[in-house]
């Protein structure tokens, strides 16, 4: 019977495999890569309002947010082609509702947005 490896061990390797698949997301999915362009826009632009502590904590709130569903909906597409490559009625419905939640985020995330910079425009 193999040792067990050391529950620090175990969280080392979890956070390393967290890691490549950030690095995948980055690499290989438009919609990442666009949401992380406009991430580093507002962030910019955060800098330069001097916007304050708490629109900070909404402006990277939300960009975890929506990068963080936009990464569950590649997943859930993914496994949902590896189980049933053809089309099926349901995968389509599955696929619809996790790319759904990912348009919820960042409709909420454009109205924050919105609160924090429309003023600083005015």
């Amino acid at each position: 019977m193999p040792k067990k490896e050391s529950f620090l061990i175990n969280r080392i390797k979890s956070i390393g495999f967290a890691f490549k698949g950030m690095l995948i997301l980055i690499r290989t999915e438009a919609s990442i890569q666009v949401q992380l362009c406009i991430a580093i826009v507002v962030t910019i632009t955060g800098f330069c309002f001097d916007i304050s502590k708490t629109e900070w904590i909404a402006q990277f709130s939300m960009i975890g947010l929506v990068m963080s569903l936009e990464g569950m909906n590649t997943a859930i597409e993914a496994l949902a082609d590896f189980i049933h490559p053809d089309y099926h009625k349901k995968i389509g419905l599955i696929k619809d509702v996790a790319a759904g939640a990912v348009f919820i985020a960042s409709i909420v995330a454009v109205i924050i947005a919105g609160i924090i910079y429309i003023p600083k425009f005015i």
